[in-house]
């Protein structure tokens, strides 16, 4: 995907933006839990506690007895990390079989009346040990005795219940985020229909589709739609106004250049045939600059890639070919006509036979004694070859530029340039390369890449310029 993909954009933000979120989530989510586990830790000890408590006593000799002994059978394994411990003031010590012959080192605190402290220390085996005590007065010969009662039990078991909770957490969290993703792409899409949308109807607007972009979009998209709308309306009358003049500027031509090629002809018959020469040489060059601004005016602004008006090619050859077989050029050549009899082409009849015929008579010329014009109805697309000596590789793209010639034998060398002016107004494009013939080979066909492709896998190697300043 492109890096300067708006939708990349929004997508990797939004899955940076879950994994924090995530991150942040999982791990108060696990000190949560720990203290979870830590208050119920410390709920167990009191219920320990308060067993303790309710079994000590002093006999009569004075001696700390427990008459009822915690029911945790973990306080009679040794090292179990469960233990209780009952001393007095007076250096008397009980405690659980799980201590062995250890015994807890409790802080030096002073403790109320029913006040429980809670303390980590280290325990047997250097256990960390989470303890919580209290102290109880009770009399010894009508002496008060103050009793410290301790329960104490292992930390491993909370980092135990943490890290496994931990581990099935980070799963969860991992299918969460993947679910979070995919929802991030779908909402980004979703959230960028109307741009591809938009996109969608300014192709439509440049294939002539429409006219305009549809207003039925979200508010935000709006203002944009009606900004585009208003700078094609501005365009199109602009484009109006200037076909308007170059249709004008080459009508005004049309009738000096009648009168002079008049006067040619008086010139040639007062016997100045070489002024003549001159003088028709300039109105023919004139004449086929006024011929291309007509065709650029009629062509300009034309809704592109509408088939207004479908044309098939049989008929318009056949005109062509019976036109051009009664000029010098014409007599000397032999036409292989093997268009397809239903072909439709979608371009304007008029359109159609700027470009046919001034591709046929550009092959006319050049030919040695064969011109063939052919038909691909799959793509569609029509082919005019000739056997003349052909242009070199080099070469092809100077015969695109505008007044470019190669030879000298006539012409202002405006046809092929004319020609691609009009196909590229229906998204078309002429493609150039050398025939079977051994001349030119000149293939009009659609533009798409799809049908570019499919030309080059079936023809070799074509030369396809798309604009003249390009080639």
């Amino acid at each position: 995907m492109n890096r300067q993909s708006l939708r990349l954009r929004l997508v990797a933000g939004g899955i940076v933006a879950i994994l924090i979120a995530l991150a942040i989530a999982g791990g108060a989510l696990v000190v949560v839990f720990e203290r979870h586990v830590s208050r119920t830790l410390a709920q167990d000890l009191d219920v320990h506690l308060k067993q303790l408590l309710a079994g000590i006593d002093v006999d009569t000799q004075g001696k700390l007895v427990l008459m009822q002994t915690p029911v945790d059978p973990r306080f009679a394994e040794p090292l179990s990390g469960l233990y209780w411990q009952v001393g007095d003031d007076r250096g008397q010590l009980l405690r659980s079989r799980s201590l062995w012959d250890s015994a807890m080192k409790l802080p030096v605190d002073r403790l109320g009346p029913g006040e429980t402290h809670q303390h980590e220390v280290s325990g047997p085996g250097d256990q960390r040990v989470v303890v919580a005590e209290r102290a109880v007065t009770l009399s010894a010969d009508g002496k008060p005795v103050i009793v410290r009662l301790a329960v104490a039990q292992d930390l491993a078991r909370v980092s135990a219940a943490t890290t496994a909770f931990a581990k099935d957490l980070a799963l969860s969290l991992v299918l969460l985020g993947c679910v979070l993703a995919l929802a991030t792409w779908v909402q980004v899409g979703v959230g960028l229909r109307p741009l591809v949308a938009l996109r969608r109807g300014v192709a439509d607007i440049r294939a002539g589709r429409s006219r305009h972009l549809h207003s039925s979009v979200p508010a935000e998209v709006r203002p944009l739609v009606e900004e585009v709308n208003a700078l094609i309306d501005a365009q199109k009358s602009e484009i109006e106004q200037s076909r308007g003049r170059a249709a004008d500027l080459a009508h005004g031509l049309k009738t000096p250049l009648a009168a002079l090629a008049a006067d040619a002809s008086r010139l040639r018959e007062r016997g100045q045939p070489d002024i003549a020469q001159d003088i028709e040489a300039v109105g023919d060059a004139m004449g086929r600059h006024v011929d291309r601004e007509l065709a650029r005016a009629r062509v300009r602004g034309r809704a592109r890639g509408v088939p207004a008006a479908s044309t098939s090619v049989k008929p318009l050859v056949r005109s062509i070919i019976a036109t051009l077989s009664r000029t010098p050029e014409g007599v000397r050549v032999r036409f292989e006509d093997s268009a397809v009899d239903d072909l439709l082409v979608p371009l304007d009849r008029t359109d159609l036979a700027e470009v046919l015929g001034n591709l046929i008579e550009n092959a006319t010329r050049h030919a040695a004694g064969c011109v063939r014009i052919t038909t691909e109805g799959s793509l569609p697309s029509v082919v005019v070859e000739d056997d003349g000596e052909g242009i070199e590789p080099a070469h092809l793209s100077r015969v695109l530029e505008r007044g470019a010639r190669l030879d000298e034998r006539g012409g202002a060398g405006l046809g092929l340039s004319i020609v691609q002016d009009v196909l590229e107004a229906y998204g078309w494009v002429l493609e150039l390369s050398r025939s079977e013939l051994g001349g030119l080979r000149a293939a009009i066909a659609p533009g798409s890449p799809l049908s570019q492709q499919a030309r080059l896998l079936a023809g070799g190697s074509i030369f396809s310029p798309t604009s003249p300043q390009e080639a």
